[in-house]
């Protein structure tokens, strides 16, 4: 019995070690998001039903001032803003009940506004996602700086993309597939995303610049938090003498200029390895759901909770750009009828908005299941 409370409530156990780091992670962002859609929302004027943390029974709440319902619901998988006039918890009008608004309940409900606020309001959640991200990313720069090593060669492995493309020891990366590299992460974060594809890169080797080509291998290795992950190499090294390592200190507003540089990569990057996914180009077991999610949540509570909270900062961009994606029921499908509206100044058909909905619907599950799937049984 001990031993069973123990493997639970110990700081490696189940609850504590895992099911908390998890919860934490899960719920600031999905928070973070629903705020961006409540807070625009109500900045446009929008009345607001529900704000709720998870789905299905309420486990707690309280009404605001304003009529809002904020609640804590059983299922922690995310969230949800339903809006005045709102069938469901994805914005879509309830013929019934809309006929059965009051003239001021029909002045603030969401389906009755311009187009343009639906659309601010729908955008705003993954947009909050990734000032989230810069915000965490401006603190951790401002706090602790960033180590950079400088773009060069110290050693070609044999047998490698790089030595067959015919690079040197000593040699300067300038640019790599037309992208201006400062650092040697640079390089390697450009080389990681790109298994597969012949890359143009421009070096400087003593007094002349040479450009040389090369298609990153494919390399199995650990993350800083065990998991196995697969990245594009070319086989050059760097080490202390030739990488100069050094700690750059960033004041609040280049802190702040760095953290939107490098949320913008990381959307750039995720975009990137969604689109080669579709194209069969990454490996399934990559993405993952839940499960995966809470392993990842353990592992960096157990390093440290600056490391939980760039964990949360990454998976508040994922949740951005999945939730833009153009597919209904999901942000980025609201906002391609919206554009839709805008252009034909009319409202898509309802039997239009119906059928896609149920396609995205599906495949929005479809994906689900899969990831599921790569985390119980497939990976």
């Amino acid at each position: 019995m001990i031993d069973f409370l123990t493997s639970i409530f110990s700081t490696n156990g189940l609850l504590v070690g895992t099911i908390i780091p998890f919860l934490f992670v899960l719920t600031v962002v999905v928070f973070v998001h629903e705020m961006g859609h409540y807070l625009v929302g109500r900045w446009c004027g929008i009345g607001v039903k529900a704000f709720s943390i998870g789905f299905g029974p309420e486990l707690f709440g309280f009404n605001d001032r304003h009529g809002t319902r904020w609640k804590l619901s059983a299922i922690p998988l995310g969230g949800y803003v339903k809006f005045t006039g709102d069938m469901s918890v994805t914005s879509t009008p309830d013929p019934e009940s809309t006929g059965h608004l009051s003239p001021e309940e029909l002045r603030v409900a969401f389906h009755t506004q311009p187009v343009w606020k639906r659309a601010a309001t729908v955008f705003a959640g993954p947009f909050f996602n990734f000032l989230l991200t810069i915000a965490v990313f401006a603190v951790m720069f401002a706090g602790f700086g960033r180590y950079v090593m400088e773009p060069m060669v110290a050693e070609v492995r044999p047998d490698t993309p790089a030595a067959v493309a015919g690079f040197q020891p000593g040699d300067r990366f300038v640019s790599v597939d037309g992208s201006q590299v400062r650092t040697f992460g640079d390089v390697q974060r450009i080389v990681s995303g790109r298994a597969g594809d012949e890359l143009t890169f421009v070096v400087r080797r003593g007094d002349e610049e040479l450009t040389l080509t090369a298609t990153p291998d494919l390399l199995e290795q650990k993350d800083a938090l065990g998991n196995t992950v697969k990245i594009g190499i070319i086989g050059v090294v760097n080490d202390q003498e030739t990488g100069q390592p050094r700690l750059i200190e960033f004041g609040p507003v280049e802190a702040l200029g760095e953290a939107v540089r490098e949320t913008g990569y990381v959307i750039y990057r995720t975009g990137q390895f969604l689109k080669r996914f579709v194209a069969g180009r990454e490996d399934r077991c990559q993405l993952g759901g839940p499960v995966k999610i809470a392993d990842m949540a353990g592992k960096a509570a157990q390093l440290g909770f600056e490391w939980l909270v760039q964990l949360v900062a990454l998976l508040s961009v994922g949740i951005g750009v999945l939730n833009l994606l153009p597919i209904p029921p999901l942000d980025g499908g609201h906002l391609v009828f919206y554009a839709i509206e805008a252009v034909m100044r009319r409202p898509v058909s309802e039997r239009v908005m119906d059928a896609v909905y149920r396609v995205g619907l599906f495949a929005v599950l479809a994906f689900m299941g899969f990831v599921f799937w790569n985390d119980l049984f497939g990976c």
